[in-house]
């Protein structure tokens, strides 16, 4: 019989699901609800999905580990070679800077040496143009004081600089300090480009100086054997002694290249003997009478034959007269030993010089004598006063030059000595 109420127009009631169990004398039953079974259904969907998937994961997992593990590899080989590049890089770097500071070091150590042999030269020089300026006369003035390269260059080396060295060909004959520590250009200037520079500008600094050195002992030498020339040309030329040799050009020998030093103790040797010719010259003329016994005096009777002033017939006058005051002092002309002090017949009080080679003056008419026999002069010693004593008609000054003992004309020597008087 069918329950009240239920219409058949829907048929038979649909019952849940109903799971029983059964076990001895007991029984169970579960109903199924249908939320119940889309739940445990989507699970067991779930895993079946899960597991298919880890199945996938499992079959293509070593193709994806053989692709990470290559990955890898390929970056570390990368970052070995980056690494193997740079460490390269900061061996070629580190070895650049010893070889640039072994090239600094070398360059400043040579630019040093050459600056303390400069030192040494011009101590050297000092003496020598001292007594080559009071030989020779004044010269263009050439700069010796040597250059001061220590400050700019410990100043400018306080850093060293990373820059490749030039390559050197093995005929570069050049001073080290000129070779260039550069061999790439650089639009910008760098440390290395100011070091260059500054080696070079302290080289042709010291360069400069060195070759003024020269030019100056070259310019003395050459002026102390033209003096030496001029002087003996002057006594040759007047019939006087010289007995200096001077003449430079018979020379001859094999050609030996010379370096800066051997240049330099040259070029001094050779001022040393000009000097040497020089002063020699200068003895040998100062022994001469060459010197004016009364200058700006004007000559009343020349050497040679004249009408006696007393007499009025010829006669030889053996000396030339000058005009001079009473009281005036009379000088020797050239150093000696006074042979004669006294008076002497016509010549009145008279002083007689022996100058050494033959050579002799005398002094005449002399109001005074203030010197003694025996006594050594020097050139422009006063010997006395000149006045009119003797054979004489009027207050002058009587003056004679002796070779051997014969009278000479005495122009001759004034003559000369007015040439010479410069270099002596």
């Amino acid at each position: 019989m069918k329950p009240t109420g239920q219409s058949a127009v829907f048929g038979r009631r649909k019952e849940p699901h109903t799971v029983i169990i059964a076990r001895g004398n007991e029984i169970r039953h579960f109903t199924v609800r249908p939320w119940l079974a889309a739940f445990i259904g989507s699970a067991l969907a779930a895993i079946a999905i899960g597991y298919l998937l880890a199945t996938s994961y499992l079959v293509l997992r070593d193709d994806l580990i053989g692709a990470t593990t290559a990955r890898q590899a390929r970056m570390q080989q990368a970052y070995e070679d980056r690494i193997s590049a740079l460490r390269a890089q900061v061996d070629r770097i580190t070895s650049r800077q010893l070889l640039d500071q072994q090239l600094m070091e070398t360059k400043v150590s040579e630019l040093l040496a050459r600056q303390t042999q400069l030192s040494q030269r011009h101590g050297r020089l000092g003496p020598i143009l001292e007594r080559a300026e009071n030989e020779v006369g004044d010269v263009p003035a050439a700069s010796d004081a040597p250059a001061k390269p220590d400050a700019e260059i410990t100043g400018s080396l306080s850093q060293a600089p990373t820059y490749s060295v030039a390559s050197l060909s093995a005929g570069d004959t050049r001073p080290f300090s000129l070779w260039s520590t550069r061999s790439d250009p650089l639009d910008n200037e760098t440390a290395a480009d100011r070091a260059d520079k500054l080696f070079v500008s302290i080289n042709a600094s010291l360069k400069a100086i060195e070759n003024q050195q020269l030019t100056r002992i070259t310019t003395l030498a050459d002026n102390a054997y033209r003096n030496a020339d001029a002087i003996s040309q002057a006594l040759e030329a007047a019939g006087l002694p010289v007995d200096a040799e001077l003449d430079k050009n018979d020379v001859g020998g094999p050609l030996v290249p010379l370096d800066s030093s051997m240049i330099f103790d040259s070029k001094v040797k050779e001022l040393d003997e000009a000097l040497d010719a020089l002063d020699q010259v200068k003895k040998e003329a100062r022994k001469l009478p060459l010197t004016n016994p009364a200058p700006g005096r004007a000559v009343t009777s020349p050497f040679g034959v004249r009408t006696d002033p007393i007499l009025g017939t010829a006669a030889l006058h053996t000396g030339m007269d000058f005009r001079a005051p009473i009281g005036m002092p009379a000088k020797v002309t050239a150093a000696g030993v006074v042979t004669k002090a006294g008076w002497n017949g016509g010549y009145g009080r008279m002083v007689e010089v022996d100058h050494g080679n033959g050579f002799a003056t005398r002094y005449g008419h002399l109001s005074e004598i203030d010197v003694t026999v025996g006594q050594k002069l020097a050139s422009g010693d006063v010997i006395g006063k000149t006045g009119s004593s003797g054979r004489s008609t009027g207050p002058h000054l009587h003056y004679e030059v002796r070779h051997n003992g014969e009278a000479v004309d005495p122009l001759r020597f004034l003559a000369v000595g007015k040439k010479v008087a410069q270099y002596l």
